[in-house]
């Protein structure tokens, strides 16, 4: 595979991509065991965005956070059926929650790291232009995000449980960005963070939130290509088909 590699805004810098791949994956209803390490379009899901960040020329190791021994047999792998190109590669076991999972990935980086992507292996789609734009924005910034901006129109409740005849909030959508990974940052400050979360005992939904939480402001990077996060069956047949329409 080709490889485009970028200027780089600090040429000293060196960045790992955490890979998140310990979830459980409940929701896929039993259709597939493991949904990372479910076949698309010929590969496992794991390996598409493997691929991505290979191809990005941003990277120079991974870090694979697996769920227990068994899995992490299985990661390897699927991982076997594509070419590393001799980036290094670390593992570290997951947490109970996604946020213990981050943790303990970022307590193991070595000291020659500098900066981090932050990657939910369930979304196998992102592209390599996408991670380009991300290495670009934290080298500058210190921490950045892939996100899409908000085109449901979006109501608050009162309370969360009541769902007859309550009270809907109009949000402005204009200032409403969904979320997506991979999420970038500058090693040492979200080191810091998520020690702050650890030792606070907060719980959090993403990294963005865990920077929040000392002041650490993201810088969003729109995402101009589908990221979908792959949770259901339908959402695997649907990555499924837009990789198709990415064939030549």
């Amino acid at each position: 595979m080709h490889l485009s590699h970028q200027p780089s805004v600090n040429s000293s810098a060196t960045a790992s991509a955490i890979i998140l791949a310990a979830g459980s994956g409940s929701r896929m209803q039993d259709t597939v065991a493991d949904k990372t390490l479910a076949p698309l379009n010929g590969l496992p899901v794991l390996c598409h965005s493997i691929r991505a960040f290979l191809a990005s020329g941003c990277i120079d190791r991974f870090t694979i956070v697996y769920r227990d021994a068994a899995q992490k047999a299985e990661l390897e792998d699927a991982l076997s059926q594509i070419d590393l190109q001799g980036t290094p590669l670390d593992w570290g076991l997951g947490g109970d929650e996604r946020q213990d999972s981050v943790y303990n990935a970022l307590s193991i980086q070595p000291d020659t790291c500098t900066h981090v992507f932050i990657h939910d292996s369930a979304r196998p789609l992102v592209s390599t232009d996408s991670i380009q734009a991300l290495h670009t924005a934290v080298l500058r910034d210190h921490a950045a995000v892939l996100a899409h901006p908000v085109t449901d129109t979006i109501k608050r409740i009162p309370t969360a449980e009541q769902l007859t005849q309550t009270e809907l909030e109009d949000l402005d959508r204009s200032r409403l960005w969904s979320m997506e990974t991979p999420q970038a940052f500058a090693l040492p400050d979200i080191l810091k963070a998520y020690q702050h979360v650890h030792d606070s005992g907060l719980r959090i939904t993403d990294d963005t939130a865990a920077a929040a939480t000392i002041g650490l402001t993201t810088t969003i990077v729109a995402s101009h290509a589908p990221n979908p996060k792959i949770t259901t069956p339908a959402d695997l047949s649907y990555a499924d088909w837009l990789l198709q329409q990415r064939l030549p």
